[in-house]
């Protein structure tokens, strides 16, 4: 604790705020408002100041875009909202289009907007504009990166004119946060991509070797008298679902709503009121055989959007709210659990979020699930009764994270579940230091957090990280140190796959900022971690990894990787005895190399290939894998994009029982093979109308030979001629091999019919799979599979978007 605490005390004295030249633009007041529709006939047009000598990036630095391919923008604002007409001058065959769904930038030439109220580098809202006319926005940051989840209803128009192209926007004052000030300057950043080149500049110069990309925002000045609105955005919706499974037809229709309101001039609260999520994309479900859960991405809107403070020290995997209960039932040898369900019902949850003027963010959420009961059958007596698995459950987060100097931030942050009527309570706090020094050149962050919960008895764990390195330049460094105790535990409301280590990494890097004669830029990376348990304070091994990554100028990427994990490797986890006993290998090596080809052609290609080996003469362990998925771009509108991906794993070994077997650890040698095919296809009939498929098939099969192994005190294993597939103690009918398949399919069809409103039908089949025939091959499992009985679902799914001060607005007099 002591030198985490000297070393901020050491940077906080270098620390001031980043200063450079910086580009400004004075905005005029109309008193007309321009119609948006892409043609710039509208007077206020005529003399208006020019932001202009946009200033390329990427792939070349510090060079002034051509005249022939200039950009020039002009902004005018009234009591509703700023506007922005913008000519990006080219040649007509070099602007590249393709249509696509909102935030999905395909290949397509784009236009950026990206406004900071309070002008403090670190919190940026950003639009966009694609030559095809779909929109994209974000809310950025330096922590958390660009959030394409958060989504805004504005207005804009393109038009492709014979020497370039004309974006029209109009921005209401509802999609940005900001207080009323007299005399405001605001950050203002534009950007232009040419998609043909990949070539990016903006109107105020990016040093993109040195700090965050807010630090180099212009300045917007002349704003008068403008006034934050009024933000109450409501989302009405209706839904219609008839599914069809194992020939039982159900229907269901719900109704509810989603709020947004600005408590403050930018503190705002979401909600959703009655939540639903029946159009939720699937899962990508794998067979997992490790002693760690699955991750999977969110899928629910409410819980994408707008969650960057909450996200503050990895502490929030809000697939944990409405996931499957916390318990299992007690149960008899002669009971069965009927129907044990894999989710609980979100009743409703909100997030109230903003940064005051001075930088503070503030960070409230909040959900509540229902009690969930489950039947229980007794075989002997065919009587059922009822048993709580997850009671009514409510979920907080609260977070203060203070931003200073441009480039810096502490955070304190809180999670909490409590359940009801003695099930298990949670808690976890945690403070959160990031420093960037005067010259954003060099770093360090600090954080500490604390876990309590009380299952039997309570318990608390600790965590910490302590880091500092480069971050500017091509040469980049760091080192840093990561704890956890054996009782930290966050996964109650965040995800942690392991606990009780203490870990050293280490990273050096090498990248390039100018193109070479053959290489438009090159990455090179090692790192290094060392691996110790906490308790008892053993080694457990070490990983050393290499990678080299470039593009050419035909816009082809490219790169290799290495892995290296000399000596032993101790594993505690996979005997799942609570650190008791570890399972070792020795000397895995690991190579891949992959492609991604220029998507700009109607034909592209992404594909890798890799092999892992243990350098073990006592091992005969081998894995081969690779994938490819090539991309197919019809035309503007159609775009078909295909996947295989093949896993074959020769002599692996791991835990097979779910309990030590006459006190012993039992272990199999496997062969696994898994394959993945997926067919991802779009047909955008414009920039509002879009047709899509997803489709994804996982098979997955595991083969155990027949002997099992008994894991020895020394992690070694050691052949067993009593344990085997058909006879391990008390189970006399186990049989570890798996057969695996899982199909899902989506077929939907969305109109955007109003800004901001949306109609959605989706189809989707699902068909799933699971026996010991690991013998069987690919195709055997496919027709095994579709013998399974399919579910199948019709979803129908409105929502219209309402703004209050639109609605406001029209019964306003009108003032001659």
């Amino acid at each position: 604790m002591k030198p985490l605490l000297t070393l901020i005390s050491a940077l906080l004295i270098t620390f001031s705020s980043f200063s450079q030249e910086k580009k400004s633009y004075q905005i005029t007041r109309c008193q007309n408002a321009p119609k948006i529709d892409g043609i710039l006939d509208d007077a206020i047009w005529n003399d208006l100041e020019i932001a202009t000598d946009f200033v390329q990036f990427r792939p070349d630095v510090g060079i002034i875009d051509t005249q022939e391919k200039r950009t020039e923008v002009k902004m005018t604002y009234d009591d509703n909202a700023i506007y922005i007409a913008a000519y990006l001058y080219d040649n007509t065959e070099d602007i590249m289009t393709q249509f696509t769904q909102r935030d999905n930038f395909g290949q397509s030439d784009f236009f950026g907007m990206i406004f900071n109220p309070n002008n403090d580098a670190q919190n940026n809202t950003e639009f966009f504009v694609f030559s095809s006319g779909t929109q994209a926005d974000a809310v950025e940051s330096p922590n958390n990166g660009e959030d394409f989840g958060w989504n805004a209803v504005w207005e804009s128009s393109v038009k492709i004119q014979p020497n370039g192209w004309v974006v029209e926007v109009k921005i209401p004052y509802r999609a940005l946060r900001f207080t009323q000030q007299e005399d405001p300057i605001w950050g203002i950043q534009f950007h232009r991509h040419f998609r043909k080149t990949r070539a990016q500049s903006t109107w105020n110069a990016i040093d993109v070797t040195k700090g965050n990309i807010g630090l180099y925002n212009g300045e917007l000045k002349g704003l008068k008298n403008i006034t934050p609105p009024t933000r109450l955005n409501l989302y009405p919706y209706a839904s219609y679902l008839v599914s069809d499974f194992e020939n039982k037809t159900e229907s269901d229709f719900a109704a509810g709503l989603d709020v947004k309101y600005g408590i403050t001039e930018n503190i705002t609260l979401d909600a959703t009121l009655i939540p639903d999520f029946s159009q939720a994309g699937f899962d990508n479900v794998e067979l997992n055989l490790g002693p760690f859960e699955q991750q999977f991405a969110e899928q629910r809107q409410f819980f994408t959007e707008g969650v960057d403070l909450f996200n503050k020290g990895n502490l929030f995997y809000s697939r944990r709210v409405g996931d499957s209960p916390s318990s299992y039932p007690n149960i008899n040898s002669n009971e069965n659990v009927i129907d044990y369900p894999d989710k609980v019902q979100l009743l409703n949850a909100i997030k109230i979020s903003g940064r005051t003027k001075n930088s503070l963010g503030i960070g409230f959420f909040n959900a509540i699930t229902e009690k969930t009961d489950v039947d229980i059958l007794n075989r002997d007596t065919n009587t059922t009764r009822s048993e709580t698995v997850e009671p009514l459950t409510n979920y907080n987060i609260m977070v203060l994270d203070q931003q200073f100097n441009k480039n810096s931030s502490v955070t304190l942050i809180n999670t909490n579940v409590t359940r009801n009527n003695g099930f298990r309570d949670a808690n976890v706090t945690a403070f959160l230091v990031d420093l960037i020094n005067k010259s954003n050149t060099y770093g360090a962050i600090g954080q500490i957090k604390m876990s309590t919960f009380n299952d039997s008895d309570l318990e608390t764990g600790f965590s910490s990280t302590v880091g500092f390195g480069k971050n500017s330049g091509n040469f980049r460094y760091s080192l840093l140190h990561f704890y956890a105790d054996e009782n930290y535990n966050p996964n109650d409301l965040g995800i942690l796959f392991r606990n009780n280590y203490s870990n050293i990494g280490t990273e050096l890097s090498y990248r390039s900022f100018k193109p070479t004669e053959k290489l438009n830029n090159y990455y090179i990376g090692f790192s290094g971690e060392y691996n110790r348990l906490k308790n008892p304070n053993k080694y457990t091994g070490l990983e050393l990894n290499a990678e080299f990554r470039a593009t050419n100028k035909k816009l082809h990427s490219f790169g290799t990787s290495f892995e290296v994990n000399p000596g032993k490797q101790n594993d505690y986890f996979e005997p799942r005895d609570n650190f008791n006993s570890f399972f070792t290998t020795k000397n895995y090596y690991q190579h891949n190399v992959w492609i991604s080809s220029n998507y700009n052609t109607f034909f592209s290609l992404d594909s890798n290939l890799g092999y892992g080996t243990l350098l073990d003469s006592e091992r005969n362990y081998h894995n081969t894998y690779f994938r490819v998925s090539p991309r197919f771009k019809f035309n503007s509108k159609f775009l078909l994009v295909l996947g295989l991906e093949h896993n074959n794993l020769k002599g692996d070994q791991g835990y097979v029982n779910d309990q030590a077997i006459d006190n012993r650890i039992l272990f199999g040698q496997r062969n696994r093979k898994d394959i993945e095919t997926s067919i991802s296809g779009s047909y955008n009939f414009n920039s509002l109308n879009a047709l899509t498929l997803s489709f994804r098939n996982y098979l997955s099969t595991v083969e155990y030979d027949y002997n099992l192994y008994v894991l020895q005190p020394n992690g070694t294993l050691e052949e067993s001629f009593i344990y085997n597939k058909t006879n391990s103690g008390e189970d006399a009918t186990f049989n570890p091999d798996v057969n695996f398949n899982t199909w899902n399919l989506d077929l939907s069809y969305t109109w955007q019919f109003a800004p901001g409103s949306q109609l959605t039908a989706l189809y989707r089949n699902q068909i799933f799979n699971f026996s010991n025939n690991a013998q069987d091959d690919y195709f055997t499992s496919t027709n095994t599979l579709f013998k399974q009985e399919a579910r199948n679902t019709f979803s129908l799914r409105l929502v219209y978007f309402i703004d209050y001060g639109g609605i406001k607005n029209v019964f306003k007099p009108k003032t001659s």
